[in-house]
């Protein structure tokens, strides 16, 4: 869920990241969240790694078992209903994945008042977690160590998933955009310091894959976000 800008449409498009990470998007349900699968590119045949689940993920399970890998985890940004309303149906496909969340929203996936399910007419509710994520914890994704960057503002348990060149970032920061901030638990001077010094100090040339719309860079942003500026 985001702040529509005034913005311009970016042609970064996933594919093979950093360390020959592959990553592939999904726009999902009525919000087109995005949702990532992340796995290791080449001969390698490691697990696969969800990046959010969104209602009518259909599409993306079919991927995974095309893929013919483990799901070893899904996590999640944060935890409103756009971004969690497929995990039970992920897990229903892959029941050896972990559900991950930040601390903040282990709460809410059991909760559709806290992650916005009732509000929009939907009683969404998720199995997990199964593990919490804080400030500093390193979560493996394709043959690499992703570090997790905590971005509060758009709710209080965002992150953002880092390895060098390559940040997921959920809601927290869009091509040209922010995350919205008028929900329960968002502030947009929290967003603001979140973007300016966990996300603006990052490599310009950083690849942004953001929950809604298209790849950015840090750079980019830094330079022409007309909401926070570098």
């Amino acid at each position: 869920m985001r702040t529509k800008p005034p913005r311009e449409r970016d042609s970064t498009t996933p594919g093979r990241g950093a360390g020959g990470v592959e990553v592939e998007v999904y726009p999902l349900g009525p919000f087109e969240t995005n949702c990532y699968l992340v796995y290791a590119g080449g001969e390698a045949r490691g697990a696969v790694t969800v990046v959010d689940a969104s209602f009518e993920p259909g599409e993306m399970v079919a991927r995974l078992r095309e893929l013919g890998r483990p799901v070893s985890a899904i996590v999640l940004t944060h935890a409103h209903v756009d971004h969690i309303a497929g995990v039970n149906e992920v897990l229903g496909a892959f029941p050896g994945a972990r559900v991950l969340v930040h601390e903040a929203e282990r709460e809410w996936l059991g909760d559709p008042e806290l992650n916005l399910g009732v509000p929009i007419g939907v009683r969404v509710t998720a199995r997990g977690p199964d593990g919490v994520l804080r400030e500093g914890d390193e979560v493996e994704m394709g043959g690499l160590r992703w570090r997790v960057l905590h971005t509060p503002g758009h709710s209080p348990g965002g992150i953002t998933l880092y390895s060098p060149g390559v940040a997921f970032v959920g809601d927290a920061l869009f091509a040209g955009s922010v995350g919205r901030t008028d929900f329960p638990g968002s502030d947009m001077g929290v967003l603001t310091r979140s973007i300016r010094e966990k996300l603006y100090v990052l490599p310009e040339e950083t690849v942004v894959y953001p929950g809604h719309g298209p790849a950015t860079t840090i750079g980019r942003e830094r330079a022409t976000n007309p909401f926070v500026r570098g």
